[in-house]
């Protein structure tokens, strides 16, 4: 009796280890460096800027602009006001949203293949290099990540309960939840076709069948709106390059790695079978009908049907960022932790104090083999930018009355985000500012009017990007720009850091 009782205490603890361990891990890896040297980059500028609105002014813009992360952007406004701008509130959410995938990654692996499984991949999730860098990013990406990882959790879930069990709350939640991460980024519907794969991999009934098909179909239905709006608006897009056979190399080895692992899973579990017992739950081996689930049927298709979905939208329209598909890292995670954990199951038998040693040592190694990635991530250079360190050099530049150019337009997200150091500055271009005209950068005057509002200034002061990074102006504005300043102005002084440059022009004579 009091073994059975110590049994049990032991498999609660385990229970609990095995998803706040991983929690906890992820969030620790999320708050290390988290403002990144105060640093803030051009994406994150659109966050913080649209967030610092009004619910109607950010209502407008979506109308013109950005619809797709409409909800993200109510949601961070939300944020703003409770908490304030800053760096921490910009990236918290995200931090947050990681490490409940990862939480979420462990229930799954333990559901499928036990508790070092669940404990390897909830671990591995937030190691993953494209998942560090998002992990600190003030964009929804994460937020959809952990979204997939629940939506994920209740399907496998669903599976595993016996007939005649009351199953419809959950359905709801898979569907509410499937549909939030449609509203955050449509492409998460890749989510659906990951799980239908699923349902066909372990022989679902029919009734799994069709239950999912309504509770999916309900939140195509529900993000459809959306769907249909922003295509309107797919000239945000338009800077995406067409697919290249050298942007498969990064999809190419994460699935080969994703094989591996759902090779490894495969072969453990063919190891155990027959053995009472064994199964990746204790005592239960599989649904009653179809075939078991395992890490290596949930696992591989979230890996692989996103990310060949993209593939074969980007051959219609160019789509290929992988941020647009980060959830199916969640895929990957868990086929890691399910090779790890049949890397225990391999080892026990002879070395059982090894064995329980095996996964934190690997844990442990990665954080060591993969520390330069971890402190790439975490420092200003990282990103292609850095909006808040310009602000400083134009702070200590300007004097009382002199003018301000951006060029591109949109790098005006520096004065947007720091407006304090842009005070006293005319913004001599600008006809109606960002939250009158609805807009991400705000409409300029035409080249006219520009030229001559320019030719009426003494000091003009130029934000644009650094000169390895910088293109050449293509908008006729930014040309007009150019062609006064290189005609009436003479350079007096010009500062470069990281990744943006501010120049100080005097009129000649």
């Amino acid at each position: 009796m009091p073994s059975d009782i110590s049994a049990i205490a032991e498999s609660r603890s385990r229970r609990l280890l095995v998803w706040l361990v991983p929690l906890l891990w992820t969030l620790g890896l999320g708050l290390w460096g988290l403002s990144r040297q105060d640093s803030v980059w051009r994406d994150e500028a659109a966050t913080w800027q649209v967030a610092g609105r009004s619910p109607g002014e950010i209502w407008a813009m979506l109308g013109h602009v950005d619809a797709v992360h409409g909800l993200y952007y109510l949601l961070m406004h939300c944020l703003f006001e409770v908490f304030g701008a800053s760096t921490a509130t910009l990236r918290l959410p995200s931090v947050l949203a990681v490490s409940a995938a990862a939480a979420c990654v462990a229930l799954i692996g333990r559901r499928l293949a036990g508790f070092w499984a669940g404990l390897g991949g909830g671990l591995a999730l937030g190691l993953l290099p494209a998942v560090q860098f998002y992990l600190q990013e003030g964009r929804p990406y994460a937020l959809v990540a952990a979204g997939a990882g629940l939506a994920t959790l209740l399907l496998v879930s669903l599976l595993e309960r016996r007939p005649g069990r009351r199953t419809w709350p959950r359905w709801a939640a898979y569907g509410i939840t499937v549909l939030v991460c449609a509203l955050l980024n449509w492409l998460s519907l890749l989510v659906l076709p990951a799980h239908a794969a699923t349902l066909g991999w372990v022989r679902a009934g029919r009734g799994a069948w069709l239950r999912w098909a309504v509770y999916a179909s309900g939140a195509v239905a529900g993000a459809l709106p959306l769907i249909l709006f922003s295509r309107d608006q797919s000239d945000q897009v338009s800077w995406i390059p067409p697919l290249t056979w050298h942007m498969l190399i990064g999809p190419g080895i994460l699935l080969a790695i994703g094989g591996l692992g759902a090779w490894a899973d495969r072969s453990s579990r063919a190891g155990r079978s027959g053995r009472p017992g064994q199964s990746g739950r204790p005592g239960q081996s599989g649904r009653p009908d179809g075939k078991a689930l395992s890490a290596a049927a949930v696992g591989l298709p979230l890996l692989a049907v996103p990310q060949l979905g993209l593939i074969g939208l980007s051959l219609v329209q160019p789509l290929f960022q992988d941020r647009y598909v980060l959830f199916s890292m969640v895929g990957l995670a868990l086929l890691i932790g399910a090779a790890l954990g049949a890397a225990v199951g391999a080892c026990a038998p002879r070395f059982p104090r090894a064995a329980d040693l095996l996964v934190p040592g690997v844990a442990g190694l990665s954080v060591l083999a993969l520390l330069p990635v971890e402190l790439d991530k975490r420092a200003p250079a990282s990103r292609i930018d850095d909006v808040l360190a310009v602000a400083g050099e134009v702070a200590g530049l300007k004097r009382d009355g002199d003018a301000v150019l951006f060029v591109p337009a949109a790098r005006r997200d520096t004065a947007l985000v720091s407006p304090g150091a842009f005070g006293g500055l005319a913004d001599v271009a600008l006809a109606a500012s960002p939250a009158a005209s609805a807009t991400l950068k705000g409409e300029e005057a035409d080249p006219a009017r520009i030229r001559a509002a320019l030719l009426g200034q003494r000091r003009v002061l130029l934000v644009t990007d650094a000169e390895k990074v910088a293109k050449p102006p293509s908008a006729e504005r930014d040309q007009a720009k150019a062609a006064v300043l290189r005609e009436h102005f003479a350079v007096v002084a010009d500062r470069q850091v990281r990744g943006r440059r501010v120049t100080v022009y005097e009129r000649r004579g």
